[in-house]
């Protein structure tokens, strides 16, 4: 038997198929069962009792969605496909093994300690030249995941002291971006304090949970949560900042994720309404700013939950316009997705580089010397296609990175 299905906004969609050409993965098969609304349709029937869950012929079509809520952007009735999808995967996990990558990733995310430990032992690997000759001897999947793991050796977090600070944030530190892009987080608080913008320590503050509700694991997803929602809270502060686009749309559903939980519920609304993605704050912020001079041709990857789970799309490049020297060049389908979406590269890997090689030849249409994006899966799948491509002279960057950057320069 499944578990009850939570498929609360089901009943919205009137079959339109507007959301059939916003999906990345009915654009590359042209399937229904490859659609927003043809896995609407098998959510319905796996929640009515008509599809046996043990047959993975259905599931396997939920398996291959992204998540990237692409369809949400062009729903005329307001269907709730994110919350959806990860509903019917709870639904679905308790009698679905998961795969050891997945989870032994989600068991080292959920814990601080465990992230900080797996980033040193892969290091010392590499640097023993251990990693190269395990490699040889994982499987397939495990072996993807080890070439997709980020970077080990940039530098880790360090908070700047601002001076009569006229402001003071919370930032949310995560888990594959604190221990592999820590630097982006000391250039995102670089760029704040030059508007004397303080970051407050939030030392409890944990995984924010996205993969692990997008895996259908909804208990951890709600225990991760009201551990970063008190966390969060003790700061005292009235904005939580996030530079990660997953985790931010994510943060920012704590509210649905612990609606029915009469403890929880107002605090998860209150702590949702003071999330921020980092460039969505600086663009408040920008009147009479600039970011400096960086003369470089860049092209923007809009992350999928950003754009289309956030509605942000013209803050980021709103910031890269204020660099002097910068040239913004558009690539083609700049909002669809790359293929890393959480964890998707590792579990549907054909899909993911079906996905990421018309991705890869677009940033190369514009001739840009780096792309630019928001978010850490982003980060490493279109490094991943660079490398893949010999054109590791292509720079991948964070928006934050470009703008300290020019800071610096300038």
């Amino acid at each position: 038997m499944t578990a009850a299905l939570d498929l609360r906004g089901l009943e919205r969609c009137i079959h339109c198929g507007l959301c059939l050409e916003a999906c990345p993965t009915y654009r590359i098969t042209h399937l229904e069962t490859e659609s927003p609304r043809g896995r609407l349709h098998l959510m319905g029937a796996i929640g009515a009792g008509r599809i046996d869950t043990a047959d993975s012929t259905a599931l396997v079509h939920l398996d291959r969605c992204l998540a990237c809520r692409a369809c949400e952007a062009v729903c005329p009735s307001g269907v709730p496909y994110g919350r959806l999808i990860e509903a019917t995967r709870a639904g679905l996990a308790p009698r679905r093994p998961v795969p050891l990558g997945l989870g032994l990733l989600l068991n080292i995310a959920a814990r601080p300690l465990l992230v900080d430990l797996a980033a040193r032992l892969l290091g010392l690997a590499d640097r023993l030249g251990l990693r190269r000759l395990v490699r040889r001897f994982l499987s397939p999947r495990l072996r993807r995941l080890d070439e997709l793991a980020p970077p080990l050796g940039r530098p880790r977090f360090r908070s700047v002291a601002v001076d009569d600070p006229r402001g003071r944030v919370a930032l949310l530190l995560g888990c594959v971006m604190r221990v592999s892009y820590g630097d982006i987080h000391s250039a995102t608080a670089r760029v704040l304090a030059r508007s004397r913008i303080a970051i407050a320590d939030v030392p409890a503050q944990t995984c924010c949970g996205a993969l692990h509700a997008h895996a259908g694991d909804r208990a951890a997803a709600v225990d991760l949560a009201k551990r970063n929602i008190a966390a969060f809270e003790r700061t005292g502060v009235d904005l939580v900042l996030v530079n990660a686009a997953g985790c931010g749309a994510h943060l920012k559903t704590y509210t649905h994720l612990l609606e029915d939980d009469p403890e929880w519920r107002e605090r998860a609304a209150t702590f949702s309404g003071r999330v921020r993605d980092v460039t969505e704050y600086l663009a408040t912020q920008m009147d009479g700013m600039t970011f400096g001079a960086l003369p470089m041709r860049v092209t923007y990857q809009d992350p999928c939950h950003l754009a289309h789970a956030q509605g942000i799309r013209a803050e980021p490049r709103a910031l890269l316009r204020r660099v002097e020297g910068l040239e913004l060049v558009e690539m083609v389908d700049a909002d669809v997705c790359c293929g890393s979406a959480g964890y998707y590269n590792v579990s549907q890997p054909e899909y993911a580089d079906r996905l990421l090689e018309p991705k890869i030849d677009a940033i190369l249409a514009t001739g840009a010397q780096a792309v630019v994006t928001a978010n850490p899966g982003c980060m490493l799948q279109l490094d991943a296609g660079l490398r893949a491509r010999g054109r590791q002279d292509i720079a991948v960057l964070h928006v934050l990175e470009v703008l300290d950057r020019a800071i610096a320069d300038g």
